[in-house]
């Protein structure tokens, strides 16, 4: 009975906090509004909006990806910046199209968010077949060189931690 009524207790604690923050103020109505809202959201998600619960593929992979992430962040991050603060002539912006064989949507939102979170590389946008990426590059040198980059710096890890997960 109580499950049904508070399906995901955690996540209602979690959205009262928020709102709570959000508002910036205490008052019992804000309590109230905030609980109210924690408690219909969190039946509402119990009632199938809910993902599945996700066991993690390859912990050591994630590791190494995020590794290999936080690292190219810092460098393009230096890049970018030496490329700004010289001339602009030294710029060289394009879109470029990368394939991508992905196909777990969690995977896919990795990808993108990663490609999107390095300085000087922007994903803009994804094919209706979900098969290509256009990215805005801020200096590109070499096109064949990036895509390859992409596909075995970041996709390919993704694909094998992703793999042998439900789709």
């Amino acid at each position: 009975m109580v499950k049904r009524l508070f399906p995901h207790p955690w996540l209602s604690l979690t959205l009262l906090a928020t709102w709570l923050l959000l508002v910036n103020r205490v008052s019992p109505a804000d309590w109230a509004l905030g609980a109210f809202l924690g408690w219909a959201i969190s039946l509402l998600i119990g009632k199938g909006l809910w993902l599945r619960p996700m066991r993690v593929g390859r912990p050591d992979l994630m590791l190494r990806l995020a590794a290999h992430v936080l690292i190219d962040i810092v460098v393009a991050n230096v890049e970018v910046a030496l490329l700004v603060l010289g001339p602009v002539s030294r710029m060289r912006p394009a879109f470029i199209q990368v394939p991508i064989d992905v196909e777990h949507e969690l995977a896919l939102s990795a990808l993108i968010s990663i490609v999107s979170l390095s300085p000087g590389t922007l994903c803009a946008e994804l094919s209706d077949d979900r098969r290509r990426l256009l990215v805005h590059v801020l200096d590109l040198d070499n096109e064949a060189n990036l895509i390859a980059l992409v596909k075995s710096r970041y996709e390919a890890p993704l694909r094998e931690i992703f793999e042998c997960l439900p789709s």
